[in-house]
Parts: C-alpha cells; sequence; structure tokens
C-alpha cells in the first residue's frame, strides 16, 4: 500500500455528474413525474433508446443513472473509438454476467451516429434477443445516421439545451457543495456566465472552474461580468456547419424572410455567421430566396441579392457581411410571390411524364430553301407587325395541347401589373375567336 498515493482531484464537471434523475437539472420532460423514462425506472422495465440531442445535456449521465436504477450491468462504447471487436467483447461479457449474476446489461453507445452499417449490425441480434438493452447517445438526426433496423427497436428520446435558469440553479448547487470556496457573482455576473455556456451544462461547469481559478488567483471574491470577459476563452456559439443545427439555422432565416420579418432574418443570418457558417454559402441562399419567394413581384430582389454576393466576394469579412444583412432586410420587406416558382414546378413535373410533343410547324425556323418548302415557319405572324405587339389568337404550344395555365400572378408588387396585362392579354384572344 502506497501511503503517499492521493486521489486525483475530480474536475468539477465530473464532481458533479448526478447520480439519480433527482438530481437531474433540466429534461423534465423526459425524467418528471409521470414521464417516459420515470415511468420505466418505476415499472423496471428497462428498454432500448436513442438519447438525442446536443453536447452537454446529460445524456451519459442519463445512460448512467438507468443502468443503476435498473441495476444493471453498465458497459461503455466510443465509437470513435470502438469497432466490430469491442462490441464482441462487450457481448461476450454480457452472457457471462448473466450467467453468473443474472444481472441484465445496458450497452451504451457514445456518438453512435458514427458506427457504420455493418458495426451497427453487430449488436443488433442481441438487442432483439434481450441479452443487452441498448443505449445510444448522438448529437445528429438519428433518421439519417442510425440504421432502420436498429432505429425499429430503440426509443428515441430527445434531449433540450438546458436554459438560463437551469445553470443558474446548476450554479447554486456548486456553491452549496463548497467548491465555489467563498466567491460569489455580482448582479448579471452569473446570467453572463450562463451566456457562455450556451445550454451546455457541461461547458458551464468548465466555464465556473476556470473562472474560479482566475479569481483565485487574482484575490477577487466577487466576480463581476467585466472580469468573465477578460478572463474566460469563449469560443463561438453552438453550431454544426454538416447537421442538424445548421440545416434548421438556414431553414429557419429562410422562412423568417418569406414571413416578412426583417428582424428575425437578420437574427438567424447573424447567428450563422457567429457560429461559423460560410457567408458564401449564405449568399447563395439568399440569391435563391429572392427567386422562389420573391420572383416577379419585385425584380430589384434578384439584383440586390446578386449584388450581395458580388460585394461580399470583392470585400470579404467582415465588411462584406453588411451587403449580405441588407439583401437579407430587402429580401424580407418585399412583395412577396412564388408564382414563378410554381409555374416551373409544374410545367418541370408536366414535362417529366408527357410524351415528346413536335414543334408546330409554323414555329419552326426555316434557314433552308427546303425547310421553306416543308412550310417551317408558314403562317407565322410577327408579334411587333400586330396592333398591341401581339398576334391575338395565335398559339405557341404543340399542337393538341391545352393552355396549362401554370403561372398566375399574384395581386402584389410588380405581379399585380403583370396579371392586368395577361388579362388584357387573354380578352384580345377572346375578341380573335380564341377559346
Amino acid at each position: 500500500m502506497d501511503l503517499f498515493a492521493r486521489e486525483p482531484v475530480k474536475p468539477l464537471a465530473e464532481a458533479m455528474r448526478p447520480t439519480s434523475l433527482d438530481e437531474v437539472i433540466g429534461q423534465q420532460h423526459l425524467i418528471g413525474a409521470g414521464k417516459p423514462l420515470r415511468l420505466a425506472v418505476e415499472a423496471q422495465v428497462p428498454h432500448s433508446m436513442i438519447l438525442w440531442g446536443p453536447p452537454g445535456v446529460g445524456k451519459t449521465t442519463l445512460a448512467r443513472i438507468l443502468a443503476g436504477a435498473f441495476d444493471a450491468e453498465f458497459i461503455p462504447l466510443s465509437a470513435v473509438l470502438s469497432g466490430v471487436k469491442e462490441i464482441r467483447e462487450a457481448v461476450e461479457r454480457a452472457h457471462a454476467i448473466l450467467q453468473q449474476s443474472g444481472r441484465r446489461t445496458i450497452l451504451f453507445v457514445d456518438e453512435v451516429h458514427r458506427f457504420n452499417k455493418s458495426q451497427q449490425d453487430a449488436f443488433l441480434p442481441f438487442v432483439e434477443s434481450g441479452l443487452l438493452t441498448f443505449i445510444g447517445a448522438t448529437t445528429e438526426n438519428p433518421s439519417f445516421e442510425v440504421n432502420a433496423a436498429l432505429l425499429s427497436r430503440a426509443q428515441v428520446y430527445v434531449l433540450k439545451s438546458l436554459q438560463t435558469a437551469d445553470l443558474l440553479a446548476l450554479l447554486q448547487r456548486v456553491q452549496a457543495s463548497g467548491r465555489l470556496d467563498g466567491i460569489s457573482f455580482a448582479d448579471g455576473a452569473a446570467e453572463a456566465l450562463a451566456g457562455y455556456a450556451d445550454g451546455d451544462a457541461r461547458r458551464f461547469l468548465n466555464l465556473l472552474e476556470q473562472t474560479i481559478t482566475a479569481a483565485r488567483a487574482r484575490k477577487i471574491g466577487s466576480v463581476a461580468a467585466d472580469f468573465l470577459a477578460e478572463v474566460l476563452t469563449v469560443s463561438a456559439r453552438r453550431f454544426d456547419k454538416g447537421g442538424d443545427n445548421f440545416y434548421d439555422q438556414i431553414s429557419a432565416l429562410h422562412k423568417s424572410v418569406r414571413g416578412s420579418n426583417p428582424d428575425a432574418a437578420l437574427y438567424w443570418l447573424t447567428r450563422m455567421l457567429d457560429g461559423g457558417a460560410d457567408a458564401r454559402y449564405l449568399a447563395r441562399r439568399i440569391v435563391r430566396m429572392a427567386w422562389e419567394d420573391i420572383g416577379l413581384a419585385d425584380p430589384r430582389a434578384m439584383q440586390i441579392a446578386n449584388d450581395a454576393a458580388a460585394t461580399y466576394e470583392r470585400l470579404g469579412s467582415p465588411e462584406g457581411e453588411l451587403a449580405l444583412a441588407q439583401a437579407v432586410i430587402y429580401l424580407a420587406v418585399a412583395a412577396k410571390s412564388n408564382a414563378g416558382y410554381m409555374a416551373y414546378n409544374q410545367a418541370r413535373a408536366f414535362v417529366q411524364q408527357d410524351k415528346s410533343r413536335e414543334v408546330p410547324v409554323h414555329l419552326r425556323n426555316a434557314p433552308t430553301k427546303l425547310m421553306k418548302e416543308l412550310g417551317y415557319g408558314h403562317d407565322y405572324r410577327y408579334a411587333h407587325d400586330e396592333p398591341h405587339a401581339y398576334a391575338a389568337g395565335e398559339s405557341y404550344f404543340p399542337d393538341g395541347m391545352a393552355e396549362p395555365g401554370w403561372y398566375q400572378p399574384v395581386p402584389r408588387g410588380l405581379e399585380s401589373k403583370i396579371a392586368d396585362k395577361l388579362a388584357f392579354l387573354r380578352q384580345l384572344d377572346a375578341e380573335a375567336g380564341k377559346k
């Protein structure tokens, strides 16, 4: 026995890890009275599940707590470090435990989305047989990252980011444990620290530990918000450039523009820029918004969107971001129309399922004598020579094809005038005898 051996001091995040459902902060929609995980523990009926949520919201903690509550052996695997070999070893261990003590086993796979299909298939038969109760943790949408066979055998539970009130409750728990060592927080400082954590409890505790260390070094008893800004190394907000969070935010930006809310559109744009999104990607999406949701109701929107993209290419960040911001504002307040977008989609769907129709003879070009002799271009009416520069009653569709009426201008912006123009031309058609 080494009399001089010392236990390592646990990091604050590990020292404050809950050991029961009652100690867990947040996720009350899953662990509160009458909620799914609470009911499962009370009934002592474990089941396979996938815990899906952002980092630092308690996925691993909940898995450990459930294993203890079910008196089950807990075998953790990391999908980053493990493969089929480790899965087989876990299965053999589960067999041995069942034979020796009759206890069941919970196999916890962290970052399960990183397992490929063959790795997921490796433990699937043992989940089906009941030897293993599977708990997977992931920050990615399981619908895309987990194979269907495993997904059908596991209940998906969505964990939420912690709110400021949750993180302040966690701070009070740390204070009660004595780990603050007499250090207090001035007005607004605790809330500022929670803001830096961005809903991540582990990040909050790590930042708190960093704050405590800095305060002790400077012999500061009361921590103010400006002290936090000075001593904390805070990275960008949580943002996954390739995952759900990314696509959720671009969706929110697009819908805010479509919903004519400039402030909301600016919020999501700046959130994405702050999170590290590629501004060129955002510029391309802004151009798309102009064509999809504004269209001919305000053609200036397309010009402004394209100019903003070109400006960003010339200036880069951060100066070019101003052009993107102003383009987003203009698109949000512009008259909206998806008439052109809808007309194109209908035309494309029609052509994809329709037969190949011949071009009518009178619409064909006739650059050669033979083509003229075959009647190409015969009876074509040159619109500029007609009243109103419109050949009333003329057909421009293949023979036998009725006019589909795909483009229906909206009564907003320039399209209201386009609608008036089309109505006038239809009247000329009627007067020329076209039905």
